[in-house]
C-alpha cells in the first residue's frame, strides 16, 4: 500500500488508482460490460455489422449470413478466446434475427447457425492454444535472456584504455542466444578478451560456450602468460568435449602500452584498422588448430605481438559474418564494408556494419554472428617508439613455457595481408605479421 506523509511526519495510505468503471463500488453488470467491451475485437465486429447491413440493404435473404463465420475465425488470430466467443455470440444473434425474417428458411437458418457455432468454438479453442504457446514462448525467451546475460555478460563501452562496441545476432531469433561467444575482462595482467565460435547450434553449443567463457574468465585472472590461458581452456575442453566438437577462438591480451598479444586458434583473422594503413587482415603466421583438436596436431599455438597505438582499432568477428550470403549467393565483404563505415566511435561503426549485414542477407541470418570492435582511446597511453627494422613487423612469438622437449627461437617471417581504403578498393599487399619457428 502506498503512503503519503504530511508536514507532521504522519503517514497516510493512498488508494491505488483505478480505471473508471472498474472500482469496487461499480455495479457488477457495468463492470462486466466494461471488461467485455475492452476485449472486444474491433475489426471482426465491424465485419459482422457490415454483413448484417448488406443483408438488410440488399435483401438477399440467406445469401450473406454464412459469411458471418469469418468474423470469429479472424478474431482467433488476434484476440483471446473470450473475444472470439463474444464475436461469435454477436454474429449468432444478428444471424438469427436476420434469418427469422425469411419465411420457410428454418432448416437453412439452423444450418447457418450450427456452422457459425462450430466455427466459433473451434476458433476459441485455437485462440486459447495460441495464447498458451505465446506464454510458453515468452517464458522461454525470458529464460534465454537470463542465460544470455549469464553467459555473454554485457561489456561496458569503456574498459581500461579501450572503447568497446559489441553486436551479436543469434540465428535462432526466438532463443536470442547461440554458439558464438565473447568476453572482455580487465585483469592484473592487462585487459584480455576472447571471441570464439562453437561447432554446432542450439543448447549443446550454448553449453560449450558457457564452459569456454567460464574457464577463460578464471584463467585470465590467474595466468600471467596468455598462452597459459589458452592451454587451460584446451585442457578443460579435452575433458568435456565430444569427439566431433571443437571451438575456434582468438584470444587477445594487452599486457603493456603500444601492443597487443594475439593467439589465434583456427579462427577468422581479425581486422586491424589504422589511420595510415586502413583496414588490414591480421593473418596468423603459424595457424593453430581449433580448441579441442590439439591432440591431432603436436604443435602449440604461437603468440604474436601486434603494434597497437592511439586511435588504432581491432575488429574481431565470427564466421557467421563473413559467410553471410545474399540472394545471389555472394559473401558479405566485411573488410571492404568496414573501410566505408570506420570512424572514431566504435558504436557507430558497428551499428552501420551490422545494419548493412542484415540488409545483405535480407533481414535474417542463417548462422550466429558476433562482432567486437576494440579502439585504443586517444591519449590513453603512449605507444613505445618503433625502430625502422621493426616497422611493419610484429615481434617474435613465444611458445608455452614448461615444454622441455621443444625449443623455440624467434624468427621473422613474412605474411601477406590486404588493405582496403575508404572507398572499399584494394590498396596494397604487404608485409604484416611475424612469428617464430621451432
Amino acid at each position: 500500500m502506498r503512503q503519503a506523509r504530511d508536514h507532521g511526519g504522519n503517514h497516510w495510505p493512498l488508494r491505488p488508482l483505478r480505471k473508471p468503471g472498474t472500482g469496487p463500488g461499480t455495479p457488477v453488470p457495468r463492470r462486466a460490460f466494461s471488461q467485455l467491451a475492452a476485449g472486444m475485437p474491433v475489426v471482426p465486429v465491424l465485419i459482422v455489422l457490415g454483413i448484417a447491413l448488406a443483408d438488410v440493404v440488399g435483401g438477399a435473404g440467406m445469401f450473406w449470413l454464412p459469411l458471418l463465420a469469418a468474423a470469429p475465425a479472424l478474431a482467433a488470430s488476434t484476440n483471446g478466446h473470450r473475444g472470439v466467443l463474444c464475436v461469435g455470440f454477436l454474429a449468432a444473434v444478428l444471424g438469427a434475427t436476420l434469418g427469422a425474417r425469411e419465411a420457410g428458411s428454418g432448416r437453412e437458418l439452423a444450418a447457418v447457425l450450427s456452422a457459425l457455432v462450430a466455427v466459433t468454438l473451434a476458433s476459441a479453442l485455437a485462440s486459447a492454444l495460441r495464447g498458451r504457446r505465446e506464454r510458453v514462448l515468452a517464458a522461454v525467451r525470458s529464460v534465454a535472456e537470463a542465460a544470455q546475460h549469464a553467459v555473454l555478460k554485457p561489456i561496458p563501452e569503456t574498459v581500461g584504455p579501450f572503447r568497446v562496441a559489441v553486436r551479436y545476432s543469434a540465428a535462432a531469433a526466438e532463443a536470442r542466444i547461440g554458439g558464438d561467444l565473447y568476453a572482455l575482462v580487465p585483469t592484473p595482467h592487462g585487459v584480455r578478451l576472447i571471441v570464439g565460435d562453437v561447432r554446432g547450434k542450439g543448447l549443446p553449443a550454448v553449453e560449450i560456450a558457457s564452459l569456454v567463457l567460464g574457464v577463460f574468465r578464471e584463467a585470465a585472472y590467474d595466468e600471467p602468460d596468455l598462452l597459459a590461458v589458452v592451454a587451460r581452456i584446451e585442457r578443460s575442453l579435452a575433458r568435456n568435449l565430444g569427439p566431433d566438437d571443437f571451438v575456434t577462438a582468438i584470444v587477445v591480451g594487452h599486457p603493456r602500452a603500444g601492443q597487443l598479444e594475439v593467439v589465434n586458434c583456427g579462427h577468422a583473422s581479425p581486422l586491424l584498422i589504422t589511420a595510415s594503413e586502413g583496414v588490414t587482415a591480421v593473418e596468423a603466421t603459424r595457424p593453430a588448430p581449433p580448441l579441442g583438436l590439439r591432440v591431432l596436431v603436436d604443435e602449440p599455438p604461437c603468440l604474436e605481438i601486434l603494434p597497437f597505438a592511439e586511435g588504432d582499432q581491432l575488429l574481431l568477428y565470427t564466421d557467421g559474418v563473413i559467410e553471410a550470403r545474399d540472394r545471389a549467393r555472394e559473401f558479405y565483404p566485411l573488410a571492404e564494408r568496414v573501410a566505408r563505415h570506420v570512424s572514431g566511435d566504435p558504436e557507430h561503426t558497428l551499428s552501420a556494419v551490422h545494419d548493412e549485414l542484415l540488409a545483405h542477407v535480407g533481414g535474417r541470418l542463417h548462422d550466429d554472428a558476433a562482432l567486437l570492435l576494440l579502439r585504443m582511446q586517444d591519449g590513453a597511453e603512449p605507444a613505445p617508439p618503433v625502430s625502422e627494422e621493426e616497422e611493419g613487423w610484429t615481434a617474435a612469438v613465444r611458445e608455452p613455457e614448461g615444454r622441455g622437449d621443444h625449443e623455440s627461437a624467434p624468427v621473422m617471417s613474412r605474411t601477406r595481408s590486404v588493405a582496403f581504403d575508404a572507398d572499399g578498393g584494394r590498396r596494397f599487399a604487404g608485409v604484416f605479421s611475424s612469428g617464430a619457428g621451432r
